[in-house]
């Protein structure tokens, strides 16, 4: 699906474009046929198709990553039920503002009996308060609210609000899809006329770079298209495009959900020992600028929590890398951190170390525990060994092995085995060890 972020006025005939407005303004759809992607949203029994076609009040919050067409569904919604459409943004509305709107639609509702249908952009950054100021007029559908945000909903969205709305969540362009409105935007009389062609390399460029963003493919099409007039070329080829679109922008928001999103996938490529996917994911927050500390301390936690001791070197990689990037920062730090990922990704995994906490953990919280064994009590103090504390206590190194047969656990653990090691990396030999120290320990020889 498009995109588009700026408003059209209305005229008898369908929206107004200003001519001189950006290629993505002036291309965005009138109507749901023109919509480009989408369809689990727009397809013949889609929720969205149903409630358009029905003309019932409704509010949404439409959720997903830049570029795949919040703005214009709402719009598109708006034409389709031939309500009045007001459009804030959170970045410069309030309080008074949102009042300001919910007051006009409800005289517009009572004298004109036309609903409005609120459009509000980022709401993500509207406080809590903000969102509060709706909960009324959306209640008693004095508006339609559309809320669009480019983060989780579930995480940026006030609850009450999240309940009086369908939540709908728009899915990244396909390439086919951003190729659709790419030509769209070559032939209409709205976009390029006709008057320029795009080559089969400069197009596959335009894809690939728009990475599913449509607001982007057309803006990087029209850049192409100024280069290409200013050369008095009838074709944008490969080499006119690259001189008028550098670089594709990574799709990171360091304080959104793709925060969390990228370095969730991260971690978990590490743990699946797929060190590409683990590179490609550092190597997409290190160029969007993301705090190296922070991919530094999820190195650090990674190397216990899915690692352990099957490697016992690699919290000690990411440790040093952590030190490595305090002490020589970026942009020179990223080779340190990729180090870590490789020794990382690459090394012998396990979670046992992992389980054996969380299960201990469990344990005590259960209340399972009870007095330390007299013979580990401090005994360091007068009167101690008149309490018997440290009276029965074996000293370990007195014994040539160095392990003596001893209770160590509470009575009521005695015999719980948490730490299970795996057969993988170095667990394995250590596995071995832990077997006979068991034994001994728990006169089991």
């Amino acid at each position: 699906m498009s995109l588009f972020d700026q408003p059209a006025d209305e005229g008898q005939d369908g929206p107004v474009v200003d001519p001189g407005a950006p290629l993505a303004v002036r291309m965005r759809p009138r109507a749901l046929e023109e919509v480009v992607g989408q369809q689990h949203l727009l397809g013949d029994r889609a929720p969205l198709r149903r409630l358009v076609e029905s003309d019932e009040p409704m509010s949404l919050v439409l959720y997903g990553p830049p570029g795949t067409g919040k703005t214009t569904l709402a719009h598109v919604i708006s034409l389709a039920t031939k309500r009045q459409f007001v459009q804030l943004s959170a970045l410069d509305a309030g309080v008074k503002e949102v009042r300001a709107v919910i007051q006009s639609a409800r005289r517009e509702l009572t004298y004109a009996g036309r609903r409005t249908v609120l459009f509000i952009d980022e709401v993500h950054r509207f406080s809590k308060t903000q969102q509060d100021s709706l909960l009324s007029a959306v209640e008693d559908r004095i508006v339609s609210l559309i809320a669009a945000t480019t983060e989780n909903p579930f995480f940026s969205v006030v609850s009450p609000l999240l309940s009086r709305s369908l939540v709908l969540a728009l899915q990244p362009l396909t390439d086919d899809d951003v190729r659709a409105v790419l030509h769209r935007a070559l032939t209409s009389e709205r976009g390029l006329a006709g008057a320029l062609t795009l080559s089969a390399e400069a197009e596959d460029h335009l894809v690939r770079v728009a990475g599913g963003d449509a607001r982007k493919a057309l803006t990087a099409l029209e850049s192409g298209a100024g280069a290409a007039r200013a050369v008095g070329s009838g074709e944008i080829d490969l080499a006119t495009l690259e001189t008028a679109v550098a670089q594709a922008a990574v799709r990171y928001d360091r304080q959104g959900d793709m925060h969390y999103d990228v370095a969730s996938a991260l971690i978990k490529s590490i743990r699946g020992s797929d060190v590409d996917a683990a590179l490609h994911y550092l190597a997409r927050m290190v160029t969007a600028g993301e705090d190296p500390r922070f991919i530094a301390r999820r190195l650090v936690i990674s190397a216990s929590e899915d690692i352990g001791m099957a490697d016992p070197t690699a919290l000690l990689t990411a440790v040093a890398a952590a030190d490595a990037v305090a002490f020589i920062g970026m942009p020179e730090g990223h080779f340190a951190l990729a180090q870590a990922v490789v020794h990382l990704a690459t090394a012998p995994k396990s979670n046992a170390v992992t389980a054996a906490i969380g299960e201990s953990m469990s344990d005590v919280r259960a209340g399972l525990g009870g007095p330390v064994p007299a013979g580990l009590r401090d005994a360091h103090y007068g009167g101690a060994k008149k309490l018997g504390h440290g009276t029965t206590y074996v000293y370990p190194h007195a014994h040539p092995d160095g392990v003596v047969p001893q209770q160590y656990p509470p009575d009521a653990l005695v015999g719980k085995d948490y730490y299970r090691p795996t057969g993988r990396g170095a667990e394995a030999r250590l596995g071995e060890r832990l077997a006979k120290l068991r034994a001994i320990i728990r006169r089991q020889r």
